[in-house]
This record gives C-alpha cells, structure tokens and sequence, in this order.
C-alpha cells in the first residue's frame, strides 16, 4: 500500500533562544569541570542534572553517574568521592545525609531556585505566628516542588491546576473537606518552570475565597517566562514546529503544550530519528525549538536532518 505524501520543506529554523537555561549551563559546566579534572573518576548526581535523555548519555560517558537520595549509603568509600546537587535544588536533610557519609559536595542550585528557598522559609515564619498557610504551585513529586517543601518540613499545600486548587478549597465534585483554610492568610509561591498564565489563572481564583488575604509571590523564573512569549510567537509564525526535549521534562511538557496550542501542527520528539517526513508538505516553513533542558547540539542535529531530508526530497 502506498504511503502518505510527503512534502518537500522550504526552510529549517532554530528558535534563537531555546536550550539550556543559565542554571543548568551552569550545572553542566561544574560537573564537567570536575571530571575533566579527574579523568577515569567518577561524579555522583543526585538525580538526573538534566531532563534529557542525549544529554545524560554524553555525561554519563564522561562519569557521571546519576543516584537517588537513598543510593548515597551505599557508595563504595564515600569520604573518597564527590555528590552533585543539581540545578533543582534539595530539601535540608539531604544536605544531612550526605554530611553524615562524608561525602563531598558540588552544589548547583540554581540561583533562582536558591532564593526561592529563601523566601519560603522566611514567609513560612511569618505564616505560623497568624496560623496562616503556605501554597505551592508545581508538579507534586518534582524534584524542585520536594526542595522547597522540604524547606518547612513538609508543612505546604502543592496544588498542580484548578481543579486541584478548587477540590483542595472544598469545591471539587469529590465533596471532600478542604484542606485550604480560607479564613487564615494565605501565601501562594510558583515552581520557577511553570506557566505565568495558568499560575496568573490560580492566583485570580484563590484571592477570591481568601477571606483573610492573600501573598502573591512572584517566583517564575524571568527567563523562563519570557520563553512563553517568545515560543508562542515563534509557534505562530511557523507551518509546523518540532519541539525537542526529554520524556520527562516537566518543563518540556508545558512548552510544547504551549507551542500546540498556537500550531496545532506541533510535534514532539526527543531524538532525530523520531522525525517523520509524514508531517510536511510542500513549501512548509519548519521551526525547531526546545525546553529549557534541551542543549543546542541537539537543535541541530534535529535541524541538520530536516535540512538534509529537504536536500535529498529535492533530488
């Protein structure tokens, strides 16, 4: 049976500011400085530095090797090797453990991350004296959501979208009791990677049932932020857009989402050969851009292949 036609592409484009953010640049380069210093050793990271599939496979032939909090007892010889704190960031009693096994530390929270702690200690201070409550927007289980809950022992609400916002304040059609008390302050934070909009969208709703006020803070990311704008222009402006990152990027996910929703005719991939000629036709302008843990080499070999397929469908 005959295939699907397939259309010879006018144009490849690189979305100008996709790739990786300045935390995980940084991240990257601290752990390749370690082990290019250390040639034959290995860097311990306490899960994966970067979202991204290609990424961990260069790395990790490098040295690098990616642990989980409970796998740091049972490093051979820990006084002789070295742990990584990603970009994320950790909760306090990871800093503990690793203290308590002598193991060295790298630490690369993102400065972004870092003062987001920071601040959620210090409002979580002025919450308990008024038997207020502390709010976080972002992916339950994440690994930045963890570190900042971590941050007051536990003791917040994570709320992922609206309808968990509207069960968790008693309204949801579970009929559950709510577990956001509304007649005390509330203070509401946002994982740096999340989407203005929707925390725009969460913070409308909880001003209106917080009886006792409500502390909107400010804590996306600027970079990432202006990604939204820039990306949904981007989308726009193009006949199809490949959006490359890893499975499990949750940063990926609401980007590509994001660009979806502007071009229906977005598709998702996390490797070139994912690339299917089945998605264009003739004279499409075909735009490439990324997460936030997406590198720019992989950008380009996506590229690369496109601008090759179009050479060889012009033959």
């Amino acid at each position: 049976m005959a295939g699907k036609a397939q259309g010879i592409v006018a144009g490849v484009e690189i979305e100008k500011h996709s790739g990786f953010c300045g935390g995980v640049i940084r991240a990257i380069g601290k752990a390749e400085k370690y082990l290019d210093g250390n040639p034959g050793g290995k860097l311990y990271s306490l899960g994966a530095i970067v979202h991204n599939e290609a990424e961990l496979e260069r790395l990790g032939r490098k040295g690098l090797v990616t642990i989980s909090r409970e796998d740091i007892g049972s490093i051979p010889d820990p006084c002789r090797e070295t742990l990584l704190i990603r970009a994320h960031g950790e909760p306090p009693e990871t800093y503990a453990i690793a203290r308590k096994a002598g193991i060295a530390v790298i630490d690369c929270t993102c400065p972004v991350v870092l003062r987001l702690q920071k601040r959620i200690r210090e409002a979580y201070e002025r919450l308990k004296s008024a038997g207020g409550q502390l709010i976080i927007f972002g992916k339950i289980g994440h690994a930045e959501v963890l570190g900042l809950v971590g941050q007051v022992g536990g003791d917040a609400t994570v709320i992922e979208d609206v309808p968990m916002l509207l069960e968790a304040l008693g309204e949801g059609p579970g009929g559950h009791a709510p577990t956001i008390r509304t007649d005390k302050p509330l203070d509401i934070f946002s994982q740096t990677t999340k989407s203005p909009v929707e925390y725009a969208r969460i913070c409308t709703l909880l001003k209106s049932r917080a009886r006792a006020g409500l502390t909107v803070h400010d804590t996306i990311c600027s970079q990432v932020a202006s990604r939204h704008e820039e990306l949904s222009e981007f989308a726009l402006s193009h006949d199809v857009v490949i959006f490359v990152s890893g499975a499990t990027s949750s940063n990926g996910k609401v980007l590509c989402d994001l660009c979806r929703s502007r071009n229906p005719r977005t598709y998702h991939i996390s490797d070139p050969e994912e690339v299917s000629p089945e998605w264009f036709r003739d004279g499409d302008m075909v735009g490439v851009c990324g997460a936030t843990s997406t590198p720019r080499w992989l950008l380009e070999q996506v590229a690369g292949r496109l601008r090759n397929f179009c050479r060889n469908k012009g033959k």
